[in-house]
This record gives C-alpha cells, sequence and structure tokens, in this order.
C-alpha cells in the first residue's frame, strides 16, 4: 500500500462488515462513503480489527483524516471540522 500523503483527497470505503458476522470495527459508521483529507500518517499499528479476535494482525497505516462537517450530515454549516483517525485499508484515493 502505497503512504497517502498529507493534503490526498480520500474517500472512506462504503463496506459494513459487520453485516457478515461478528466484527470490530474501527471506522465509524458514519464517516462510510465520506471524503476527507488527510492531514497526517501517525505511524504503522497493529490493525485493531484483528487484535479484537486475539488473531495475528498486520500493521497498517494509521492517518488523521479532516471531514468537513457538511460532507458528513448533508447540510450546510459554517464553522467547524472533524478529524478522526483511520486505518489505510479504509482510505481510497480520490
Amino acid at each position: 500500500m502505497t503512504p497517502l500523503a498529507p493534503g490526498a483527497r480520500v474517500l472512506v470505503r462504503d463496506d459494513w462488515p459487520e453485516t457478515r458476522g461478528p466484527a470490530h470495527i474501527r471506522t465509524p459508521h458514519y464517516l462510510r462513503g465520506r471524503e476527507g483529507v488527510v492531514v497526517r500518517h501517525l505511524g504503522d499499528f497493529p490493525n485493531p480489527e484483528d487484535l479484537a479476535f486475539a488473531r495475528p494482525a498486520a500493521s497498517l497505516p494509521l492517518y488523521h483524516v479532516l471531514f468537513a462537517p457538511e460532507t458528513i450530515w448533508r447540510a450546510p454549516c459554517s464553522a467547524g471540522s472533524l478529524l478522526v483517525e483511520i486505518f489505510g485499508p479504509w482510505l481510497e484515493a480520490r
């Protein structure tokens, strides 16, 4: 996986693994299918979605991703933003 650079526009995958059986998902459901901007790469960490089930966990890149409120709630908003930590496999470069 090629690291995402600060400023890269990304789309959070619109996937619902929890509908396919037991799952531990760290990506907030309200961000799935939404666009944001990478702020920084925080490092690589073991995948918590595997660690939760005591499975071997590959290290994955973790990013700070910035979202404008209107991209999340689909309503006009004059101020604010949301900064969220999201693992790389959930992000698609735009």
